[in-house]
């Protein structure tokens, strides 16, 4: 089966920062600023659900690869949003282009890479480790 028809597809998400997201509170800083996992999360979440509405039901897809650099910060009560979009289809991998902004400009962007499973069968084999 080809995926080539998922080239160019786009999505956005947005959130706002909060005290809850911040570097401080997950513990990857000091800082009360939009924590890096916290932007890679919206990041990742939105090429997960975009790839996965452009697939028959019984696929998905998984990460495999992040390579994102975190290039500014965003304080509590403003807007992030992350931008990604699908720019090659390698077989069942697939490459995004992703961003991040907050209401200021770019505060992030990198590569990420998706492959495209079996939701029954990737479960199994997960699931499996526990018996083995």
């Amino acid at each position: 089966m080809s995926y080539e028809n998922l080239i160019g597809l786009t999505a956005e998400r947005e959130n706002f920062v909060t005290e809850k997201n911040t570097a401080l509170a997950l513990k990857s800083g000091s800082l009360k600023v939009l924590a890096t996992p916290e932007m890679i999360r919206l990041i990742e979440e939105t090429s997960a659900e975009l790839v996965e509405k452009n697939l028959p039901s019984e696929l998905t897809s998984v990460g495999i690869s992040l390579d994102i650099k975190h290039t500014a910060p965003t304080p509590v009560g403003m807007k992030f949003r992350a931008e990604v979009k699908i720019v090659s289809v390698d077989g069942r991998k697939i490459v995004l282009d992703v961003a991040a902004f907050d209401e200021r400009g770019q505060i992030g962007n990198g590569i990420h890479e998706r492959f495209i499973v079996d939701k029954n069968k990737f479960q199994s084999k997960a699931d499996a480790k526990r018996t083995s």
